[in-house]
């Protein structure tokens, strides 16, 4: 038995509950994946806040606190300002929310890249702050050292190759990767780098199917996909965007809902009732006892 906090949605409020955790683990993640075959795809997706992770726990194998909320939740223009801090409060407050979903958090730029003892001390951080199961990182090759180092001290590690978010600068933008075969080749070498270092999966980011498939299929570990190919041993996609909060969303991106709509349409009714003071009632407001 161990004590987690489970969100009351009758109050609002985050309470301890003593519950056992059954949460998914590292190993059982990884080993989703047999024989280079995965039976049951992974389900991803990200989370922020509390109630937002209470609500996909039950049907997601991972929950990732994405750097992404620099967009989604803040208005930045990237991923870049995001800071440590800022992965702290929204990690804990996901795992706070959740039970059952392994929760990964984002690493955010210029918080692991300097050196391995750098990313050690940022990786520590956010997950004895946190209480997340691992971290996720961009970079292939080039980060191999440093996730082979985190891996041998006890910290997981999620991998990410192929469109890297935090290098845009360097590429150019955010368009698909592998159009040439050096992207191809990188792509495929920096899957075998990351899962030679010892990384329990990688999220493959922004690539042609073909190279998706084929490094789904070179790789031990599992592959989880976004903008890839369904081929891949896992799919992992915005959460805002799939419900469809905004009205752009990349090509890749499937609108299973239009939540937008629905809180533009419900805000203009409590809106136009309090304007005409039919809003609030009897039935919300406190009368003498007779």
């Amino acid at each position: 038995m161990s004590t987690t906090f489970q969100l009351d949605t009758s109050t609002s409020r985050a309470t301890p509950t003593p519950k056992p955790r059954k949460r998914l683990t590292v190993p059982r993640i990884r080993d989703r994946k047999k024989d280079g075959q995965t039976k049951e795809p992974l389900v991803m997706l990200t989370a922020y806040t509390a109630r937002q992770a209470q609500l996909l726990d039950a049907h997601c194998d991972i929950l990732l606190v994405g750097d992404s909320l620099g967009q989604v939740v803040y208005g930045l223009d990237s991923t870049l300002p995001v800071t440590v801090d800022m992965m702290i409060a929204h990690g804990a407050a996901v795992v706070r929310g959740s039970y059952h979903s392994l929760v990964v958090v984002d690493m955010p730029f210029g918080s692991y890249e300097r050196s391995k003892e750098q990313a050690f001390d940022t990786a520590s951080q956010i997950m004895a702050e946190t209480g997340c199961a691992a971290v996720k990182l961009e970079g292939g090759e080039a980060m191999a050292e440093t996730i082979s180092f985190l891996t041998n001290r006890g910290i997981p590690v999620m991998a990410h190759v192929g469109l890297t978010p935090q290098a845009v600068n360097v590429l150019g933008g955010y368009a698909a990767r592998g159009r040439s075969q050096e992207e191809h080749d990188k792509i495929i070498g920096d899957g075998m780098a990351v899962q030679n270092a010892g990384a329990f999966s990688v999220v493959a980011e922004g690539v042609l199917e073909p190279i998706a498939i084929a490094l789904t299929k070179s790789l031990e570990i599992p592959v989880i996909g976004i903008g890839a190919s369904a081929q891949c041993d896992g799919q992992v996609l915005v959460t805002e965007d799939m419900l469809g909060m905004f009205e752009r969303v990349p090509r890749f991106v499937k609108r299973y809902e239009d939540i937008a709509s629905v809180i533009d349409k419900t805000v203009a009714q409590y809106a136009e009732e309090v304007r005409e003071r039919s809003f609030p009632t009897a039935d919300q407001t406190y009368q003498p006892k007779s």
